[in-house]
This record gives structure tokens, C-alpha cells and sequence, in this order.
């Protein structure tokens, strides 16, 4: 009976570790609706009202335990299943503070329920939908997509090609523009969706959008080999088009971020915990004692749904702890390493990488990825994508590492402070940076300036 059981839990091992990495990934707003409908399916599961009515539950389960054995299975169910076992929401969570974020409904589809409604109406290999959802979860409200093809195609185990090919069509959707990766990128999509036949706006991107903010038209005409007026029409087109494509479908959406995690100071710690005043708490129901332990009255096939039942609840509540023990390891990580960031803001962001994370913690990099995908953290300075504690590294004139966030943070700050009559060009920007000691090319704060979305200086200026 014991092999026979071992059995059975080889064939449903798959199913329940996709659906623990499946739980790891989900955002809180997504778990609770899962487990609003697992709750539903599952007749073994019970949601805990008071943490008071758990452990008295509790307690009495295990007396009933130490009485009753189920002799015609030859199995310690109560070893197996640990009935009255609670996942457990209470300790080093959010749900007892009193000024945590509420969950607030949103009626409407998500930006990305709305670009994966628009993914299944194309026809696709069960592999290509896999991609395509996680490249539409890669993809942030302003509509640009945040991880390389190269990443994506090592931790899908797919080849950039086939990366490449539902690429392509996600970035055929509506709004458009999504899915590119740069502003050149979006604004090349949004010409060729919007049937913008302009070889002269084309051109411009293509080659000269570096060089739009320190150019004249008169240069640009001459650079081009057309005329002024050319030039001024694709302008014109040019600045009809979105840098951030993905707000022509948020803003309308209103939507509200629900972080997945909290970061308070307490004293002069910071302590991380989870956002889960609203997800059901939950536990196996005895209702299976009576149900295994009336072997001549129950029937075999009730019996082996019980326990398929039981086993998934188990499983799933395990999930779920698992799920709350590793996003607090990695928060705390976090706040370990980027101290500096919590107590002065971004300027003394620490440059980071999934793989030290991964090292640090002792977990595999594949897992820190599903944590930190579509979270968010509240913190005394604001609420954050944990992806943003990530990034690639500049190196100062001393040698020190610092993060690229800290150098854009830097740049954000100075094109807000600019003279909007003489907007700060990419290269006096990279002299600013210089004399504070930033060693960084005048192309590297272009690709900086195109990542924070933000135009180049022609664009950015008001007469």
C-alpha cells in the first residue's frame, strides 16, 4: 500500500510543482483569487475566520488523531496530510497593521489581461502561448518590455528564435508600440501600426534620434538631403507618436497597485512583511476523518477522491507557506544589501543581480526571477517593482561600482530642474555627471535617457 501510494504521488507531482512555482509568481491580487476558487473546487479546504478557532481546531483534531487510526490502509494519514495544518498568515505579515494598503477592486481588465486576451486570439503551439505570456508579464504599464530576449530564452529553456518569432507578434497589439524594448523600437511599431508612411520620420529615428536634440532642422535637412519643410512634416508626425505606449490603456484604467509586500522602519530596523490582510487563510477540513475511517460504508471511488483532495489541499497550503517563507527571505535580502537605499533614496542604490540575490539567499535564480516578476513593495519612500532594486552597474572616477538607477535617478533629477526654454542635452548631461565624478559616455546617457522614457532635449523644449 505504501509503494502504491509513493506512486501516486509520483503522477501528480508535476501538476502540484507547476502550481507552487505558478503561486510563487502570481502578484497578491491574482493568489487571492486563486485561492477564493480553489476554496470552491476543493471541498477539503476551509478558510480559518479567527487565528483562536484555528489552534482550538487544532488541538482537537490531533486528540481525535491520537484515537483513531485507520488500520485498513496501513497509513498514518494524520503524518501524511497533517490535518489542521494552517499555512499560517499571522506571524510577520501585514494583516494586524493598521495602516496597510487596502485592496481596492479593479472592474476592468489589467494592461496585461488585456494584452494576454488579445495573445489567445492568435493561433499558436502550446510552447509559443507559454513564451508570449511570460514576455506580456515582462512587459510594464508604460508598455516596454523589461527583460532581454537572451533571459527569457535561458529561463524558459527556448531558443531566442522562437523568443524572437512571439516577439513579433506581441508586438503587433493594441496599444501600439508595446513589447519594444526602446523608444526607438516603439516609435518604429507605432509608425508601422499606424500606417505612417513617412520616409523622412523613419530615417530620423532610425539614425538620427541621438542627434534630434542638438540639430537644428536646417542640419538635420542637410544630413537627410531633404528639404526643411520635409523634415518639419516628420517632426510633426514624429511627436503625434507615444514615448509610453502602455498609458494610452492605464490611464484610462485607473488602476490601482496592491504591493506585495511592506517595508516599515521599526526604530532603526526596517522589517519586511507581507500584504495578505486579504487572502484567505487556510487548512485542511476534518471532514475526511469521517469520510477514510468508515471503510465498509464509503465507497472506493469516494474514498480515492477524498484523498486526491486531501492531497492537493495539502500541497497547496504548503505552497502557499513556502510561497510567504521565500518572498520574506528575499525582501530581507533586500533591505540588507540596499540599506544605504532605505535610509537616503535612490542616488545610494547598490548595483544587484538575480544571481547574488540567488547566492545570497541559497535559492535558484529561476526562483528569485518568479518573486521579484510583478511585485511590488511599499516602502517609507514609496512603492516599488522589486525589479527595480536590479540592474547593471557604472563605475566612478574612484573606482566605486554604482548602480545605472542611481545614475538615472541622478539624470531624472536634473532634466526636472532644466530650463524648459533650454533643455539640457545628452551631452551637457554627461559633463554634469562627470564633475560629479560619474565616468559615463555621452551614448550610454541617451540609452539611459530612452530607458526613463523621457525625449531627447529638441522634443523636451517650450518656447
Amino acid at each position: 500500500m505504501k509503494l502504491t501510494l509513493q506512486a501516486k504521488l509520483q503522477q501528480i507531482l508535476a501538476p502540484q510543482l507547476i502550481q507552487s512555482l505558478q503561486l510563487l509568481q502570481v502578484p497578491v491580487l491574482e493568489l487571492e483569487q486563486i485561492l477564493k476558487q480553489e476554496l470552491q473546487v476543493n471541498p477539503l479546504l476551509e478558510e480559518v475566520e479567527e487565528v483562536e478557532e484555528e489552534e482550538e481546531q487544532i488541538e482537537d483534531e490531533q486528540e481525535d488523531t491520537e484515537e483513531q487510526e485507520l488500520e485498513e490502509e496501513k497509513i498514518d494519514w494524520d503524518d501524511y496530510l497533517q490535518d489542521g495544518y494552517d499555512g499560517g498568515y499571522n506571524v510577520g505579515t501585514a494583516k494586524d497593521s493598521e495602516e496597510l494598503p487596502e485592496k481596492i477592486p479593479v472592474s476592468r481588465l489589467t494592461f496585461s489581461e488585456y494584452l494576454l486576451s488579445q495573445l489567445h486570439l492568435i493561433p499558436l503551439s502550446e510552447s509559443e502561448y507559454r513564451i508570449g505570456d511570460f514576455i506580456i508579464g515582462n512587459i510594464d504599464d508604460r508598455g516596454y518590455l523589461t527583460i532581454s530576449l537572451e533571459e527569457i530564452a535561458r529561463i524558459m529553456n527556448v531558443s531566442i528564435e522562437e523568443c524572437q518569432k512571439v516577439l513579433d507578434v506581441v508586438q503587433t497589439f493594441e496599444p501600439p508600440g508595446v513589447g519594444a524594448r526602446d523608444l526607438r523600437e516603439s516609435l518604429l511599431i507605432q509608425m508601422r501600426e499606424r500606417r505612417i508612411d513617412d520616409p523622412v520620420a523613419k530615417s530620423i529615428v532610425e539614425n538620427h534620434l541621438d542627434e534630434i536634440d542638438k540639430k537644428s532642422i536646417a542640419q538635420l535637412a542637410r544630413a537627410l538631403k531633404v528639404g526643411a519643410s520635409q523634415v518639419q512634416e516628420a517632426m510633426e508626425r514624429l511627436a503625434s507618436l507615444s514615448p509610453n505606449p502602455g498609458f494610452s490603456y492605464v490611464g484610462t484604467e485607473a488602476e490601482v497597485i496592491v504591493p506585495d509586500l511592506v517595508v516599515e522602519k521599526v526604530d532603526q530596523s526596517y522589517v519586511a512583511m507581507l500584504n495578505d490582510r486579504n487572502i484567505p487563510r487556510l487548512r485542511v477540513s476534518p471532514l475526511y476523518k469521517t469520510l477514510l475511517a468508515k471503510s465498509g460504508s464509503t465507497p472506493e471511488e469516494t474514498r480515492n477522491y477524498v484523498k486526491d483532495k486531501l492531497n492537493a489541499a495539502r500541497w497547496l497550503i504548503k505552497s502557499i507557506d513556502q510561497r510567504r517563507t521565500t518572498m520574506l527571505k528575499v525582501m530581507n535580502y533586500l533591505i540588507y544589501a540596499q540599506r544605504n537605499f532605505f535610509e537616503r533614496g535612490v542616488s545610494e542604490l547598490k548595483p544587484m543581480t538575480l544571481q547574488e540575490v540567488a547566492e545570497a539567499t541559497g535559492l535558484h535564480i529561476s526562483t528569485i526571477s518568479r518573486v521579484v516578476n510583478n511585485k511590488y513593495v511599499q516602502t517609507p519612500r514609496g512603492i516599488f517593482e522589486l525589479k527595480y532594486f536590479f540592474g547593471s552597474k557604472v563605475e566612478s572616477s574612484d573606482g566605486e561600482e554604482i548602480s545605472s538607477k542611481s545614475v538615472k535617478g541622478k539624470i531624472t533629477n536634473m532634466i526636472a530642474k532644466e530650463d524648459p526654454q533650454k533643455p539640457l542635452s545628452d551631452q551637457k548631461i554627461t559633463d554634469m555627471l562627470r564633475q560629479e565624478g560619474l565616468q559615463v559616455a555621452r551614448r550610454t546617457v541617451a540609452k539611459y535617457r530612452e530607458q526613463l522614457k523621457i525625449l531627447p532635449a529638441r522634443f523636451r523644449k517650450r518656447v
